[in-house]
C-alpha cells in the first residue's frame, strides 16, 4: 500500500471515529446504527464495514483514542512537573480543557458508554481507566503528604471525587453559559485544595 493510500486509510478511519462519536453523543449508542453512521458519512454500508467489523469495535476504538488523549494532553506533561502540588493544579486544568474540547468528542463518549462494550474490549479500557486513577490517587497522596495533612480525605475517595466532578461537566456544561474553562479551572482547584485537601 503506497504512503498516500495508507495515509487516505487513516484519516477515513479517524472521520468514522468522529462521526460516530458525535452519533453516539447526541443519539446514544444504543439508538445509533451502523446504518446511521454510515449515512452520516455519506458512505455504503459496506464502506464502513471495509474499515470497522462493528459498532463494538468503533465504540471501542472512540474509547481508546480518548484514553490516548488523556495520556497525551494530560498525563505526558503533568509528568513533567516537579512539585506535587503544582503537578495536581495542572492535572485539574488540563483535564478540565480535554474534557471541555469541542474536537474530542471522544472523551464524553467514553465518559457514560463503557457498559455497552463486550467484556474483553470493556477490560482493556477498563485497565487504562484504572492506570489513570492510581496517578491521580497516588498524586494527592503525595500532595497530601507534603502538606502534612492528617485526617484527611483519603486519596482514593479524594480521586474519584476529583475525577468525577471533571467528568460530569460534560452533562450540565453550556458553551455560551457563564461557567467557562477561565473560571471554572480556578473554581473546581479551590474546591479541591480548600475542601478535599483542606
Amino acid at each position: 500500500m503506497s504512503a498516500m493510500a495508507r495515509e487516505t486509510v487513516v484519516d477515513s478511519r479517524q472521520e468514522i471515529l468522529r462521526t460516530a462519536a458525535r452519533l453516539f453523543q447526541q443519539r446514544g449508542y444504543d439508538a445509533t446504527s451502523m446504518n446511521d453512521v454510515a449515512a452520516a458519512l455519506k458512505l455504503s454500508k459496506g464502506g464502513l464495514y471495509h474499515h470497522f467489523q462493528s459498532k463494538d469495535e468503533i465504540l471501542f476504538e472512540i474509547m481508546n483514542h480518548a484514553m490516548e488523549i488523556t495520556e497525551e494532553r494530560v498525563l505526558a506533561p503533568v509528568r513533567g512537573i516537579a512539585d506535587p502540588e503544582q503537578r495536581l493544579r495542572a492535572l485539574i486544568r488540563l483535564h478540565i480543557e480535554v474534557v471541555l474540547s469541542p474536537v474530542d468528542r471522544e472523551i464524553t463518549v467514553m465518559l457514560h458508554e463503557n457498559h455497552p462494550l463486550p467484556p474483553v474490549l470493556r477490560k482493556r479500557i477498563n485497565i487504562r481507566k484504572k492506570e489513570y486513577i492510581h496517578f491521580v490517587e497516588n498524586l494527592i497522596a503525595e500532595v497530601q503528604r507534603a502538606r502534612q495533612a492528617k485526617g484527611a480525605v483519603s486519596p482514593r475517595a479524594a480521586a474519584f471525587a476529583l475525577l468525577g466532578m471533571i467528568n460530569w461537566i460534560y452533562q450540565w456544561y453550556k458553551p455560551e453559559g457563564e461557567l467557562q474553562t477561565h473560571n471554572l479551572v480556578p473554581q473546581f482547584t479551590a474546591l479541591v485544595f480548600a475542601g478535599i485537601l483542606a
